[in-house]
């Protein structure tokens, strides 16, 4: 890869920062995508010793790259998101993805091509933290940041992508045992 090519990359990824989610952090300030998929990052980056079995470094590639159709199209929450919104940024995505240089190209290729298909552990770990982080955060955000379809959203969104793995479905568990607990206090 030629420098400059690094650099158009990064300056594209960095459309990230400046795109707003629809959460908001603990202290009410509006999230971006580009916060969203660092610590989606983490997450997986703490699992390598619950999950020996995965490929971390690959989950983490995963999140990494997971949010970077929304930096053609802004995020658009999963509630309100219609498949010709996924078909649009899937056709942005792809387009900017092959004029990458060939070796990047195709390995990113083939990473959303895995992740799409949810057929492997990290695959299927990727999607399971990507949506947990949301809900953690929905959890940290203020309770009158909520729209009213997130109360009920939030205690039932994501038991079946974790049930794949015992762990992850406790703490799925666990976070809605704080989520009930913000919808008690915030009453």
């Amino acid at each position: 890869m030629k420098p400059r090519e690094y650099l158009d990359i990064l300056h594209v990824a960095e459309r990230l920062k400046d795109t707003p989610r629809h959460c908001t952090t603990t202290k009410g300030r509006t999230e971006s995508v580009a916060e969203h998929s660092w610590r989606v990052s983490l997450m997986a980056f703490l699992l390598r010793h619950e999950f020996p079995d995965i490929d971390i470094d690959k989950v983490v590639d995963m999140c990494l790259i997971h949010d970077l159709g929304e930096c053609f199209t802004g995020d658009i929450p999963t509630f309100k998101k219609t498949d010709e919104d996924r078909k649009v940024e899937d056709s942005l995505l792809n387009q900017w993805v092959e004029s990458l240089p060939e070796g990047l190209s195709n390995e990113m290729a083939e990473l959303y091509k895995e992740m799409d298909a949810q057929e492997t552990k990290e695959a299927k770990l990727y999607k399971s933290l990507d949506k947990l982080e949301a809900l953690i955060q929905h959890n940290e955000s203020p309770i009158e940041t909520w729209a009213e379809n997130e109360y009920e959203l939030n205690k039932t969104y994501a038991f079946d992508t974790v049930a794949f793995s015992s762990w992850l479905l406790e703490v799925r568990k666990e976070i809605l045992a704080d989520t009930l607990e913000k919808i008690e206090s915030g009453k």
